[in-house]
């Protein structure tokens, strides 16, 4: 690898590690905080909002400052991949691909970025490089792809039980007519 190569393996683990770190700060201490992050999360069919919250913040922050360092990389995507198939799935699919109409596309790219990254490795400036680890290639891929599929059906088959849509019952005429019984009475 160039220099040049390295150097723009360490810009992508830096921005990818800072968004993810600002996503977990976010959902810690913006808007509505905890309790709201919480509420989103109970809304979007996980149970034990305030767990799903607080997990969210720490994997988020945890993944995002061990790509900064280039640290445990795969594992470090496998935690990003992961959150955004979690947030694809549940909050993103339905409204289609667009990110202005809150859909899928942004997750999907930081999914990408982050499996692509776990290929080709956090570079020679980084910890893992410095530590003598080198799980990169189609083995960092499949750790991280296999890890983040694996941690996102634990998680929804653990935490997701989305309340059941009820379908509006059309009135029909004999709702809309008082029963002869009550026309009756009320003629008494």
């Amino acid at each position: 690898m160039t220099d040049a190569d390295i150097a723009v393996l360490l810009l992508v683990r830096v921005v990818v590690g800072l968004i993810m770190i600002m996503h977990g700060l976010n959902h810690w201490r913006g808007g509505g905080r905890i309790e709201g992050t919480a509420r989103w999360f109970t809304g979007l069919g996980l149970r034990q909002g305030v767990l799903q919250a607080w997990m969210s913040v720490l994997t988020e922050v945890a993944a995002g400052v061990l790509l900064i360092l280039g640290l445990l990389t795969p594992l470090a995507c496998a935690a990003v991949i992961s959150v955004m198939l979690v947030a694809g799935l549940l909050a993103h699919r339905p409204n289609g691909f667009f990110v202005f109409k809150d859909g899928y596309e942004y997750v999907l790219t930081l999914a990408v970025v982050a499996l692509a990254l776990a290929v080709l490795g956090p570079g020679r400036w980084s910890v893992d490089h410095a530590a003598g680890i080198d799980v990169t290639g189609w083995t960092g891929g499949a750790v991280a792809l296999g890890v983040a599929v694996a941690a996102t059906a634990g998680l929804l088959g653990t935490f997701w039980r989305p309340e059941p849509k009820t379908e509006a019952t059309p009135s029909t005429d004999a709702e809309a007519v008082p029963a002869p019984e009550s026309v009756d009475q009320e003629a008494r």
